[in-house]
Formats: structure tokens, sequence, C-alpha cells
């Protein structure tokens, strides 16, 4: 998700990026690509590069050897295609981060937008498209948690024949999004275990969670069949995954690997330097 008070949503509708980047310098930077050893599949986070034509962000990835890009929305699904990628997970109007499973008078909404979006995913080769808990609000989180079992369960059945996953996002009530209810490992586990669908997963993003909880390698482990997504972001700051925050990116992908985890880690940091320089040193370090 993201840094401070500027949201993903927000930096898609204003057009904020994290610097004021008139050129992109890094895309030409080598020739050879980042990745070489591929056994994690990596994507990049299209809401951290909004300044940067999705085309030009395509051949830089493809360059980089990354898989795909993550988080576009229905009327971008077919672009990575263009450059050999494909968009890893996908926008499907499935709730906003304050407003969605957690309350039924959202679920009829979210399932006519997953009856129309999932399919153009599925033909797109999307394999996962993004939900949301919402916020608390004065709500137990004993409700919470049966309201979005019930909410999933009502779609489940769209992904399913769709060959689609939907992935509930674990993220940071501390720092980035006050309230939220799916803050914590344990709750969000419990949610998708009770749906019970091969379809129906968890966005475990490693920045949100190492605020929360800390111990990532034992959690990704113990809870790794209820995973089907990741995201990266160094902390503190959701910036570049370097010496300056206490993530260690490279143990914790192995870790992953370890696992049998086949599925795609996403970088979603926000970069201070030249941005294809930072995602490429990203790149770099998680090919493990």
């Amino acid at each position: 998700m993201s840094n401070g008070k500027i949201s993903r949503r927000t930096a898609l509708k204003s057009g904020l990026a994290v610097s004021a980047l008139a050129s992109w310098p890094g895309i030409a930077i080598a020739e050879d690509a980042a990745a070489t050893k591929k056994r994690i599949r990596q994507s990049v986070c299209r809401w951290c590069y909004q300044k940067m034509p999705i085309d030009d962000l395509c051949a830089a990835a493809a360059q980089m050897g990354l898989f795909g890009i993550d988080l576009l929305n229905p009327d971008e699904y077919e672009v990575p295609r263009r450059h050999g990628l494909i968009c890893t997970m996908g926008y499907a109007d499935a709730g906003t981060i304050p407003e969605a499973m957690n309350r039924t008078e959202h679920h009829a909404a979210i399932e006519t937008a997953l009856r129309t979006n999932i399919p153009l995913a599925a033909k797109a080769g999307i394999p996962n498209v993004i939900t949301f808990s919402g916020n608390r609000k004065g709500m137990s989180d004993d409700e919470g948690a049966r309201n979005t079992i019930a909410g999933l369960n009502r779609v489940k059945k769209i992904a399913e024949e769709n060959s689609v996953v939907i992935c509930l996002e674990l993220l940071n009530s501390k720092v980035n999004h006050p309230d939220y209810m799916c803050d914590h490992t344990a709750w969000g586990v419990r949610v998708v275990e009770e749906v019970n669908s091969p379809n129906v997963k968890l966005l475990y993003d490693v920045y949100h969670m190492q605020i929360m909880e800390g111990d990532l390698i034992a959690t990704i482990k113990k809870n790794i069949a209820w995973i089907g997504h990741f995201h990266t972001g160094g902390v503190p700051g959701r910036h570049e995954l370097d010496e300056t925050q206490e993530v260690q990116w490279d143990g914790v992908m192995r870790a992953i690997l370890e696992t049998g985890y086949r599925g795609y880690v996403a970088h979603e940091f926000l970069p201070v330097h030249d941005p294809m320089s930072s995602l490429r040193a990203a790149v770099k370090l998680c090919d493990v």
C-alpha cells in the first residue's frame, strides 16, 4: 500500500509521484536482465510509477527480468502482453480499503463487479484480483470476520470457475491505514480458512506485516497455504529495499522459496532515488 498520507488510490487519481520524475534514465542503464535465476517470480506495482507511461514501465520490467505488472485497472489488463508480461494482480472494483467485505451492504456491488471483471482478468491471463476487508468503524473483529467470510463465500465460485484467485490484502493499521480490520495474519487466515477455496487467499504485504507483527519468516512458512501473493516495501518509510531499512529481503525470499510457493512477489515501494535504478537493485536483491 502507500507511504504516509498518500494512498494508492490518491496517487492514481491525482497523478502524484514520489519524486518529480520528468525522465526515466534508468530504463536503458544496462542490456543484461537484473533477474537471472527467476526462482522468485517478481513483478512491480504500477501505482508507484505513475508519471511513467505504462508501456515504458512494461518495457523496463521486461528488460529487468520481471514477470509482470501489478495492480492494473480493467482497461489496462491487456497492456503487459505487448511486452511479453502479464498483469500479476488486477483491480476488479471489489471494494475499497475503508469500505469492502466486512460490511454486508457492500456485498452485492462487489459481486456485480467481480462477475464483470474476473472473466476479463481470466481472458488476460491474470492470476489474481485484489479485495479488502474495510475499516472497523466500531465493528468487532469477530463480526467483521463473519461478514467477510459471507462476502467471500458469495463470490468464490466466480473465481473458481475462471481460475482466478481473489486475494484479501493484509494492511497495517498502525501507520498507513488506521482502523483497517484485516491488519493481522491470524485474522486473515481465519477468514480464508473458513471460506476454504483454492481461489480465495491472502495478499501478504511484507511491509505492512513487518510493522504490525514482525516474525515474517515463521509466519509466512506457517501460513503459506493461505497466501496467494506478496508485496514488498522497505520498513520504515516504504522506500527502497536497501541498507536504510530493517527487513533482510534475501532471507525472506529464500524462506518463500523453501515453502514451494510459485506465485508472484510484486515490488510496491516508493523510490526516493532514481526509480529504475532502485527497482533494478530490488530485483537483484530478491533474485535468490
